[in-house]
């Protein structure tokens, strides 16, 4: 993907990090209408133009509408709360834009087919001329970086292109940190927030960030008060914080788990309150996976994990969710919802006081262990590709 197409995506960089809904509170077939879009696309003749929201089960469909001869469109539709939303140009997947979309919200679009991915215009809302400048912003960007181009044509390395794509998107984080400590209740500041968080890495990560994001996150508490957003924040504001204070103590490294030790055994009650034991599955590789109906990047995991048990669970192969959830009901609908098919889920409803989590030594979910058939760790830490090559690899 070349610079400007990267940068064309970047407001979407958030999706894993909040969702906007789920699938049923999105039918607004249903439900009164609460939100417009409107406007004009120039060059954008008789085209489809979709409302869509991310869920645990991919994108669907929330309210569509079609343009005229003149690319002028009018949708109407229903959403449960705010949220992260996009609106689709068309069938292909090269003209989509982000929406931070209120009930009540009237939004209104005018830009050109060509200017209408990169660089849109938006209006009618109070997230609409910070999201404006965002846009515009990145593309003016993706346009002007010469350095990284080069990088690309003389064949750097990742890393390389990494430090240089990160050193060009230091003014875009610095507008959308000023924003948020000036509006820390607008709703833009769902996309906004993904300046603030840590890449993979807190050695260059400035710890204000997470005064920044606390500060979004006390404001969206008094201002949407009951939605789902607000607990997926809160989630992520603990675990940030989990994490660079470990990371300051040095003791994010899994000092007390390291291959070829045997895993401490886990003896907790099912949903049914049958006690399971770990140690019950000696003869399988196992894999251990931390998780939790609330945590949202263990939701968007779970499709992965799934794929995979059904792939290798007659292979000696099979799982071990330990839910660090305190909401029993909560819990069995997740694992119901998900399609978390294999028998052996365990909780203690504990949170983050549950018995094993000093004992595993993890600070942020999802975490996963994986063992040997004697109960032996290979490897912690897997997920998504890195998780189905070990998998291919043992299997």
């Amino acid at each position: 993907m070349n610079l400007k197409n990267k940068l064309k995506y970047l407001p979407f960089f958030l999706l894993p990090f909040l969702s906007a809904c789920n699938e049923e509170e999105t039918d607004s077939k249903k439900l009164e209408n609460n939100f417009t879009i409107s406007g004009k696309i120039t060059g954008a003749k008789n085209l489809n133009v979709y409302v869509e929201a991310a869920s645990q089960n991919g994108i669907i469909d929330v309210a569509s509408g079609e343009t005229n001869t003149e690319g002028s469109f009018e949708i109407k539709g229903n959403i449960p709360d705010m949220g992260i939303y996009q609106l689709r140009l068309g069938d292909g997947d090269d003209k989509i834009i982000p929406m931070t979309l209120m009930p009540k919200d009237h939004v209104k679009i005018n830009t050109d087919i060509n200017s209408y991915a990169v660089s849109p215009k938006y209006s009618g809302t109070e997230w609409a001329e910070p999201l404006t400048r965002y846009m515009q912003m990145a593309n003016k960007l993706a346009s002007q970086d010469t350095e990284f181009a080069e990088l690309q044509t003389d064949g750097a390395s990742e890393e390389e292109l990494r430090a240089a794509y990160d050193k060009m998107l230091v003014p875009l984080n610095e507008f959308a940190i000023a924003q948020m400590i000036k509006m820390p209740s607008n709703p833009v500041n769902i996309i906004f927030s993904r300046a603030l968080t840590p890449k993979g890495s807190f050695d260059d990560w400035d710890p204000k960030n997470l005064d920044v994001l606390k500060k979004v996150y006390q404001a969206y508490t008094k201002r949407f008060t009951d939605s789902p957003i607000v607990k997926t924040l809160e989630n992520q504001v603990f675990q940030i914080e989990s994490a660079y204070t470990a990371h300051v103590n040095g003791t994010d490294k899994d000092a007390s788990i390291v291959s070829s030790q045997m895993a401490p055994e886990i003896s907790m009650k099912n949903p049914e309150g049958k006690v399971i034991n770990l140690s019950d599955f000696r003869g399988k590789y196992v894999l251990i996976d931390f998780w939790a109906a609330w945590c949202g990047p263990c939701r968007r995991e779970n499709p992965t994990v799934v794929k995979l048990y059904n792939k290798y669970k007659n292979k000696d192969f099979t799982i071990l969710s330990v839910s660090l959830d305190k909401d029993a009901s909560a819990w069995k609908q997740a694992i119901l919802a998900d399609g978390l098919i294999w028998p052996n889920h365990v909780s203690e409803l504990n949170g983050w006081e549950t018995s094993v989590i000093n004992t595993y030594n993890f600070n942020s979910i999802p975490h996963t262990v994986l063992l040997d058939k004697t109960g032996k760790i290979i490897a912690t830490k897997l997920r998504g590709e890195s998780l189905e090559q070990k998998l291919t690899e043992l299997l």
